[in-house]
């Protein structure tokens, strides 16, 4: 008795379960290519698509291997190119943040948003590499220590240093120096053009050896204008009482707390009329308002200096809002003067604006 197998017919299709999804089409292999032949596939896909690449924002050797690569590839399959694609896509998700390439873009992205002296140091540090060359230490002098080297130094000397410096710095520092001496260093500079690179790296390392054998100090700022600062956010009867303190205990260092001194009754001196507009832009209106509704007799220079140099519709609409408002209390009134003479001090410092010399001792 011959036993008999069962078999399912030939020409029946298996059917899959009710919802469970058909098994996923395995990707294409790309351990084969490397990053820039990646990339190569991810350009070449984009461009077909009629989409902008920035390929301008890449390094120079990158666009160069990138443009190679590109010239070297001939075909590849569907099947690899959407691997490729896929990987990129799947990167591309899982990246939380992306950060500044370097240390220039780092700082363009914070722009205004850094200490002014922070700033200056760390564009040194992007023109030298981060290196500690002399060049880079001369950026990060102070002027003052600059200054007596520029008046003491030859003037084609003086004329190569200006030319490593920022610009910034550069103008600062002209603009600090006596008027001739100031037109000589401009001269001086076209006398730089056909000095050897060696010669001027000898200039560079004996200037940084003159700052850096400065003595190390526990403040870098000197005594008067310590005291000087602290003056300026002291209230007016305050610093006065204390300059005539120290006036008697010491009549030149008081001499020289009085010259570190910058209220708000030093404005129309030191300021120039040409720099007025940009300070009542960064002055708070309701400090100025404040000044003006004070009604003090000792203001009215200071406050006809500024009206003066800022447009007629201001100035008048300053007066008529200041008119409405009583007159505000002794603290609140202490306290804008005390704020607009500080953004004074603050525009100087960081260079937008200049300070005229003082031209009598006073307070």
């Amino acid at each position: 008795m011959s036993s008999r197998r069962e078999t399912a017919p030939r020409n029946v299709t298996t059917l899959k379960e009710p919802g469970r999804p058909a098994p996923a089409k395995p990707r294409a292999p790309t351990h084969h290519l490397s990053g820039a032949q990646k990339a190569a596939i991810i350009v070449r896909v984009l461009l077909s698509e009629g989409l902008d690449t920035p390929l301008a924002t890449l390094p120079p050797e990158m666009q160069t291997m990138l443009t190679q690569t590109l010239g070297n590839m001939r075909l590849v399959d569907r099947a690899t190119m959407a691997a490729v694609v896929e990987e990129f896509v799947e990167t591309l998700e899982q990246v939380g943040l992306s950060f500044p390439d370097g240390l220039d873009a780092a700082l363009s992205m914070l722009d205004g948003k850094l200490d002014e002296r922070a700033s200056r140091q760390l564009r040194a540090l992007t023109r030298s590499d981060g290196q500690d060359d002399p060049w880079t230490r001369l950026e990060l002098a102070e002027d003052a220590d600059l200054i007596p080297i520029l008046q003491a130094e030859a003037q084609v000397v003086g004329a190569v240093l200006l030319s490593k410096l920022s610009t910034d710095k550069a103008a600062r520092l002209l603009m600090q120096l006596p008027a001739d001496l100031a037109q000589g260093l401009a001269l001086a500079i076209a006398r730089t053009e056909n000095i050897a690179p060696e010669a001027v790296a000898r200039i560079g390392a004996t200037l940084a050896d003159q700052v850096s054998t400065k003595p190390a100090r526990a403040f870098a700022i000197p005594p008067s204008k310590r005291m000087g600062e602290i003056l300026n956010a002291s209230p007016a009867a305050l610093r006065q009482q204390l300059l005539d303190e120290i006036d008697r205990a010491d009549s030149d260092y008081a001499s020289s707390v009085r010259a570190s001194i910058f209220t708000f009754h030093h404005i129309p001196e030191r300021v120039e009329p040409r720099d007025i507009p940009a300070l009542i832009r960064e002055a708070e209106t309701d400090d100025l308002l404040t000044i003006i509704a004070s009604g003090n007799s000792e203001d009215t220079e200071t406050i006809e200096f500024l009206l003066s140099n800022m447009s007629k519709r201001a100035a008048e609409m300053l007066r008529e809002d200041a008119s409405a408002l009583p007159t505000p209390a002794d603290d609140a009134y202490e306290a804008a003067l005390t704020r607009v003479a500080a953004l004074v001090r603050m525009m100087a410092d960081d260079g937008r604006i200049v300070l005229r010399k003082k031209t009598a001792v006073g307070d």
